[in-house]
């Protein structure tokens, strides 16, 4: 696309007063995550949110290998609770998987919350208790726990919904659909190469793309039709992504197509011409004749001296014009210009 369009040049008075757009993204970009920041200990930690937005992934990554920070073996302290003293207990880690244990704060906290919580659902169990303050009240620990992971929309499913296709991005919602638009470009990739090569031999050869019948019951729909059915039957790769196995508006066979795939290789062709005669001077070879539908047609050719010194001729185009008068043959040609550069080096005509 580059090659088709130039990029606008900035004049020098304007660049001050531009905002520079740029600045914020590279400063973005060099943003690192500081390991030191990632702490074990839940009592201690500084939330996800807290973390600049392009790192809070690589935060959660971190965070998902080393796992919910669940000191087995610990001397939980005792709380007292009237005349009863009770503490933290090594077997709700087997129950709730999610359960972490601060030591600073003799707390549990909730390790899916912490990673994907979410602020606009759930209760305050779900907002601050397993996730900043933390909770101690072990005499009722367990029914605390299953409040905190509530109903099935509740924010603690949410999170763990959110921590399971995280840890498993392959088999994601997001991730499925990734890869579905990659093997979409793909097989569109795969088709367009397809039909651009049918369309490069066909202008090699000088023949004509369409037919008289091009219906799916004609014995013969055209060149272009032909020799694309034919290069799919031998080409497994090419087969999967044409025809009955390629979206109804997405075949890349109609005659608008086929005109665009020719005019994207008309304009390629002329410019490695105009790129072959760089600075130097040429002249234009002009004859005039009329086609089939008794229209006045104008050929041009390039004829110049190419960098090994060999005398160069090279078809350009068909120019329909209105009569054959060399004015109005001058004319077309100045109007057309061909992509050349400085027509000053034009020599004769």
């Amino acid at each position: 696309m580059e090659r088709f369009f130039k990029p606008k040049r900035v004049r020098s008075g304007e660049s001050s007063n531009e905002p520079n757009i740029s600045e914020p993204v590279q400063n973005q970009s060099c943003v690192e995550l500081n390991l030191n920041d990632i702490v074990s200990d839940p009592g201690l930690r500084k939330s996800v949110e807290k973390f600049d937005i392009s790192l809070r992934d690589h935060v959660r990554r971190e965070y998902l290998t080393r796992g919910p920070c669940q000191p087995i073996g610990h001397m939980y302290p005792k709380t007292s609770f009237g005349k009863q003293h009770r503490s933290f207990q090594d077997s709700w880690y087997q129950k709730f998987v999610w359960l972490e244990y601060s030591i600073s704060k003799d707390a549990a906290f909730c390790f899916w919350c912490f990673l994907f919580k979410t602020q606009n659902k759930g209760g305050r169990y779900a907002e601050d208790a397993f996730t900043k303050t933390g909770f101690n009240n072990w005499k009722k620990a367990m029914e605390r726990f299953n409040e905190h992971i509530g109903a099935v929309n509740s924010c603690h499913n949410d999170a763990r919904i959110q921590f399971e296709s995280f840890q498993d991005q392959r088999h994601s919602v997001s991730n499925v659909l990734r890869s579905c638009g990659r093997e979409i470009d793909i097989a569109y990739r795969t088709r367009l190469t397809a039909a651009l090569d049918v369309t490069r031999f066909l202008l090699k050869q000088g023949l004509a793309f369409r037919g008289n019948d091009e219906s799916t019951s004609s014995s013969n729909r055209g060149n272009f039709l032909e020799l694309f059915e034919w290069y799919s039957q031998r080409n497994t790769e090419i087969f999967e992504v044409v025809n009955q196995n390629a979206p109804a508006n997405n075949q890349l066979t109609s005659p608008m197509i086929q005109k665009d795939l020719a005019h994207a290789c008309a304009s390629e062709i002329t410019s490695v011409i105009i790129n072959d005669i760089g600075d130097n001077y040429f002249s234009l070879i002009v004859d005039e004749s009329r086609d089939s539908s008794v229209k006045e047609q104008m050929g041009v050719v390039l004829r110049y001296v190419n960098k090994e010194g060999r005398v160069i001729k090279r078809f350009l185009a068909i120019v329909h014009v209105s009569d054959t008068t060399s004015l109005c043959l001058k004319d077309a040609i100045v109007c057309k210009r061909f992509n050349i550069v400085d027509i000053g080096n034009l020599l004769a005509m």
